[in-house]
């Protein structure tokens, strides 16, 4: 097999090259499914893990993420990053496969500290193979294409992460309910299972074209030094580092908020999450066609403000005496905070890839990967050392109200432990924004007129689907468009509105 990049890429080629990359795509998530997350926390539990054991699970992702400098020197010194991806991927599939492998030979199975030095090698091996593929899929997927590609690729793999998700969960739960001395097995057969898959998306990425890419010849430390020096990116880096940082101040408490300050059961969490998983997928398409139509800056001022006052209105959804309409503004709040996700990560990630000079793609987005992974990893942990401080430190805001000597006391705020996470992390989000605004991306289209290209679009969808049927050459009564509009809108001046625009 010829591994070497091509000097030239037909349009076939690119067309087949990015089947293989979505096939790769979808080989990868179901390893990750499989072999990370609930699953991998699960099993570590049922293994006897401690909290701090736990916690160094959560963190290897982003401890390892420094090691993508040596696949920068790797790329500079050999010029071929198929062939660093494919051989890094491999070694990063090995651990995995053996996790599955270690119950079969060894009637003793493996311990957590075995567990947590194969994921070690993992996710170290798989930086150094991400840093390299991120280089190579720049220069390989067409820069209009990249909101659309990117976006379906994200869609079909959440889609099969969702049913993977769910069927395995049914399935261990039956394993613990009939065969809960099989229960470890099971996790081991997914590492198995998942290395396998692993393993079948190399092969695919030994079939991807590469296009040859320019030789980086300055020293390594000087190339580091690029992107701190390039206005432009570094205005990117302090906008993402200051956006994760944030996000992750206050996102990782909203499952234990719901389990301990609502009293939500874990059931109810996790279908608030695929509901959120499923508003993200369903948006993913519109928002990979406005991020190739106007720009990611773009789509990112659109999508963080609704992130935003999502974040916030967690601080108040606790208030509410019954734990229904909690449950209400909790599913809407879910549902708003997935699409804006969803848009937030594309713009993210295609934003990166657009300011990232062709030629030194690799190290500008290992560089900004590395500033984002620092920082989402302090923010937790600063509000872990936070959170025994606000449990202590309540804060309510009361009124006041007295009719005929009833006196009605009305609470307006009350912030207890998390609530504070919440209401900082949202206000911090909101001040990193400022910082967008000093980015300079090509083809940036103001946000008023993309959000009224959106509500034109709209009209002019609901328009086409209410007032334009037509039966034997005729347009419908009046009456059927009015019966239709009153069906999919419920509010009444809307309705009027609608129907004045379709008259």
């Amino acid at each position: 097999m010829n591994l070497r990049p091509s000097a030239f890429l037909t349009d076939n080629q690119v067309k087949k090259g990015l089947n293989l990359v979505m096939a790769d795509g979808m080989t990868s998530e179901a390893m990750v499914v499989f072999t990370s997350g609930t699953f991998l926390t699960a099993m570590a539990v049922n293994m006897g893990a401690t909290n701090f054991q736990l916690g160094l699970f959560a963190a290897l992702p982003t401890f390892t993420t420094v090691f993508q400098l040596f696949s920068i020197w790797m790329v500079r010194r050999f010029n071929n990053r198929r062939a660093i991806t494919a051989l890094f991927n491999f070694l990063a599939r090995l651990p995995i496969l053996a996790i599955g492998i270690i119950p079969l030979v060894f009637t003793r199975g493996t311990s957590i500290q075995v567990l947590l030095l194969m994921l070690f090698f993992q996710h170290v091996f798989g930086d150094i193979a991400g840093a390299s593929w991120n280089s190579w899929i720049k220069d390989l997927v067409p820069g209009t294409q990249l909101g659309s590609f990117f976006s379906r690729r994200s869609r079909i793999a959440q889609v099969l992460n969702v049913t993977l998700s769910l069927a395995t969960a049914f399935g261990i739960d039956y394993v613990k309910l009939h065969y809960p001395q099989q229960e470890i097995i099971t996790y081991h057969m997914l590492f198995l299972i998942g290395g396998m898959l692993g393993m079948a998306s190399v092969t695919f990425l030994l079939r991807t074209p590469e296009p040859q890419s320019l030789p980086m010849d300055d020293k390594l430390l000087t190339l580091f030094g690029k992107p701190l020096k390039n206005k432009n990116f570094k205005n990117l880096l302090i906008f993402n580092s200051f956006w994760a940082f944030a996000l992750n101040l206050a996102t990782p408490f909203f499952s234990v908020f719901m389990l301990k300050t609502i009293g939500l059961p874990l059931s109810y969490i996790i279908g608030l999450g695929i509901l959120g998983q499923i508003s993200g997928i369903l948006s993913l398409k519109i928002w990979g066609n406005y991020s190739d139509w106007f720009s990611n800056k773009t789509l990112i001022s659109i999508c963080a403000p609704l992130y935003i006052a999502c974040i916030l209105a967690f601080a108040f959804v606790g208030m509410p005496a019954s734990k229904l309409i909690a449950v209400i503004i909790l599913a809407a709040i879910h549902i708003i905070s997935g699409a804006a996700t969803a848009g937030i990560n594309l713009a993210l990630s295609n934003i990166g890839f657009k300011l990232a000079p062709k030629q030194e793609a690799i190290v500008y987005i290992s560089t900004k990967n590395m500033f984002v992974a620092f920082f989402s990893t302090i923010a937790p942990m600063l509000g872990g050392l936070m959170a025994d401080y606000f449990a202590t430190h309540p804060f309510s805001w009361n009124m006041q109200f007295n009719a005929a000597g009833d006196v009605s006391n009305i609470t307006l705020i009350n912030l207890q432990g998390w609530n504070y996470f919440f209401i900082i992390g949202g206000l911090l989000a909101l001040t990193s924004l400022r910082y967008l605004g000093k980015i300079k991306e090509e083809g940036e289209v103001e946000r008023e007129k993309v959000v009224n290209h959106m509500h034109v679009s709209f009209r002019k969808t609901l328009r086409s689907n209410l007032g334009r049927e037509v039966t034997n050459g005729i347009y419908n009564p009046r009456a059927t468009v009015k019966r239709k509009v009153i069906k999919m809108v419920r509010h009444r001046k809307q309705q009027r509105e609608v129907l004045k625009n379709i008259a």
